[in-house]
């Protein structure tokens, strides 16, 4: 039978080894007939479903819950939420290491969506002191989770480019179809605040029977990826395909046992979240720093390319935190509660971000495949990064813009359905494409540790989003929606402004950029380049 490996390291190197990313491949020729990439797309798309069904309905009503149910000001809720949400996307670093060194990504990605499931339980439990190590909880087993189906995902068409942006657009749905769904149910649960379930001397009432739903689309997730996992078995990191190593293993629970409790007082302390946050950063640009100097210099372009779209992604993830914080709390006090005649709770107006982005995907994929095609061929990476700052600008001026319309402080509902519409699409033409970018510059070796950094930026944007949202927050007494709008509008507004001055500047920087990405010059290089003795 023959046999073959192939293998790559990236390795940190200083006064000490502090971060390896390795990917060893080992096939058979009877496994590579075995393959069958559509179908473990398949049985990823069905578990990051069900994974996003249980966060984003977790997530819709977490802020509504902070502020309503523990009686917080917004402003110490914006926070913890931005908080949560920068650890959320900070440590997925770890669980892409342990996934390529230490379990497997498919293991981890096991792992993680049974600590998040775990997390949503403890959420559900009627208790104060759940609440923090619950967050904790899900932090963690988020990180452990959502780099390693992308991770997955890029390796069942490796080295076609011209399927990646199609792939990961659709792939990005699947984000998108679980939550949406959730979001509906979600806040629907809660608004009954007549159910009761008692166990014991526990009373679960409306809110935390809401959270309950999560742990079940968790459970779910876990069962189906179990039950189709031959599909994917053939794709995997180095330890997918070796016996398991319990010493590490036990070593992973027992770090995961601390980060929860870690995590948890992180979250509930602004001033440790402050310096965590401050720590991701300087780790992000070291890994730049250090990555521009040990890449290849053929390589050096478009590694440089690939920091600039990352800063974008960050600047992005700055906007895609109101829709959680402050577009939520402006829908409670200031947005009408119907739409075609349909009473719609707060919560579930986050739902028109999903709704817009499943709409979206498919015919953005096809327009993709269809300008591929075409003698001018698709737009580059930089055009669609800056057409989506322009239709951020768009949805964050409307926002602002619904105050000139507003009767008695109340806003229609249209406004919200306007401005997702364009917040949306902005979020297909930039975050979509982040792991399609990163896979489409990079070598093999580098984007683990781009990935991660992508990740650590985007926690980073999470925080600061959070922070921009305590802006808007409605001090204590003030409860008319005349009162409470300007609050929201004016930073909408200066959001607005914000997202237009980085279209500018992302437009202006799209020559730059299409020769950063030349593979021709790279290929002009390469064979040029004097051969090695």
């Amino acid at each position: 039978m023959l046999t073959y490996s192939r293998s790559f390291c990236y390795r940190f190197q200083g006064q000490a080894d502090i971060l390896v990313v390795s990917i060893t491949v080992m096939q058979s020729s009877d496994t590579a007939a075995e393959r069958h990439p559509r179908k473990a797309f398949l049985v990823l798309f069905f578990v990051e479903i069900w994974e996003r069904f249980g966060y984003y309905g977790m997530a819709s009503i977490m802020v509504l819950y902070m502020v309503e149910r523990l009686g917080m000001a917004d402003a110490r809720a914006d926070i913890i939420w931005g908080a949560f949400s920068g650890l959320v996307y900070s440590t997925p670093m770890l669980g892409g290491y342990i996934g390529d060194h230490v379990l497997g990504a498919r293991r981890t990605l096991v792992l993680g969506a049974t600590t998040l499931a775990l997390g949503y339980v403890a959420l559900s439990i009627p208790l104060s002191g759940t609440f923090f190590p619950a967050m904790g909880l899900i932090a963690l087993g988020n990180g452990l989770f959502k780099v390693n189906p992308n991770n997955l995902v890029s390796r069942l068409y490796e080295g076609e480019h011209s399927k990646l942006d199609i792939l990961f657009t659709i792939y990005y749905m699947s984000l998108n179809i679980g939550s949406f769904v959730s979001i509906l149910l979600t806040p629907w649960i809660k608004d009954h605040s007549d159910w009761m379930v008692k166990f014991g001397p526990l009373r679960f009432d409306s809110w935390h029977l809401a959270f309950g739903l999560s742990a079940i689309g968790l459970t779910f997730g876990v069962l189906s990826f179990g039950a189709f996992r031959r599909f994917v078995s053939p794709y995997g990191t180095a330890p997918d395909f070796k016996k398991l190593h319990w010493p590490r293993v036990s070593a992973v629970f027992a770090a995961s046992l601390f980060l929860v409790f870690f995590l948890g007082e992180v979250i509930r302390s602004r001033s440790a979240a402050l310096a965590v946050v401050g720590t991701f950063m300087a780790l992000m640009v070291y890994i730049f720093v250090h990555l521009l100097l040990t890449v290849q210099r053929h390589e050096r372009r478009r590694m440089v390319a690939c920091i600039v779209f990352t800063v974008m992604s960050i600047i992005w993830a700055v906007y895609n935190q109101q829709i959680y914080t402050s577009l939520t709390l402006f829908a409670l006090r200031n947005v009408q509660h119907n739409i075609l005649a349909v009473q719609v709770s707060p919560a579930q107006f986050q739902d028109l971000n999903q709704f817009w982005l499943v709409v979206l995907a498919l015919p953005l994929a096809w327009f993709y495949g269809r300008m591929a095609k075409s003698p001018r061929g698709d737009f580059s990476m930089a055009t669609k990064y800056a057409a989506g700052f322009y239709l951020l600008a768009l949805g964050f001026f409307l926002y602002a813009g619904s105050g000139f319309a507003a009767r008695n402080g109340v806003v229609s509902s249209w406004w919200l359905v306007a401005g997702y519409a364009a917040q949306s699409l902005s979020e297909l033409l930039i975050s979509a494409l982040g792991f399609s970018m990163v896979s489409q510059l990079l070598p093999e070796r580098s984007r683990g540790v781009m990935m991660g950094a992508w990740f650590l930026g985007m926690g980073v944007g999470m925080y600061a989003g959070g922070a921009i949202a305590s802006l808007a927050s409605v001090p204590a007494g003030v409860t008319s929606a005349m009162a409470t709008l300007p609050f929201y509008t004016r930073v909408f507004a200066w959001l607005g402004v914000g997202a237009l001055a980085s279209a500018i500047v992302a437009t202006a920087m799209i020559p730059w950029l299409k020769r950063l990405m030349d593979w021709d010059a790279d290929a002009t290089h390469l064979a040029h380049r004097p051969a090695s003795t």
